[in-house]
């Protein structure tokens, strides 16, 4: 008699099988995963906005007018924005956010800001 030999291991067919659906998988989970990180470095940005504008009230309590950021001793940037203050008066002052780098591609969004009035431009940007 015979004895049969059992065979153990994968065929060539079933490992491309498994490579396939990983790649499928992998191609719709990266886009997925790009988007998630360029809104967190986002929020990012608009939290530095939102203490740049903490910053820029406590300033004008303690004197006639707001400040530049280099008075603030704020820092101008990041790895994927720069920051700027523009419009600063004795009653006004506009911070924005202008993305470098990959974040350039955060489309509609490459810039952020907010104003003395508390105004966050473009609003769709700010929503979540």
């Amino acid at each position: 008699m015979q004895a049969k030999l059992k065979q153990s291991g994968m065929t060539l067919i079933e490992l491309m099988v498994v490579i396939a659906i990983i790649g499928i998988i992998a191609a719709i989970a990266y886009p997925n995963f790009v988007d998630y990180v360029r809104e967190a470095r986002r929020a990012d940005a608009m939290a530095q906005l939102l203490t740049l504008q903490m910053a820029e009230e406590e300033y004008r309590l303690k004197n006639t007018s707001y400040a530049d950021l280099a008075t603030l001793g704020a820092g101008a940037s990041s790895d994927y924005y720069t920051f700027s203050a523009s419009n600063v008066g004795a009653e006004t002052y506009t911070l924005t956010a202008t993305a470098t780098g990959g974040q350039t591609n955060d489309t509609g969004c490459t810039a952020i800001s907010i104003n003395h009035n508390d105004q966050k431009t473009p609003a769709a940007c700010w929503q979540r």
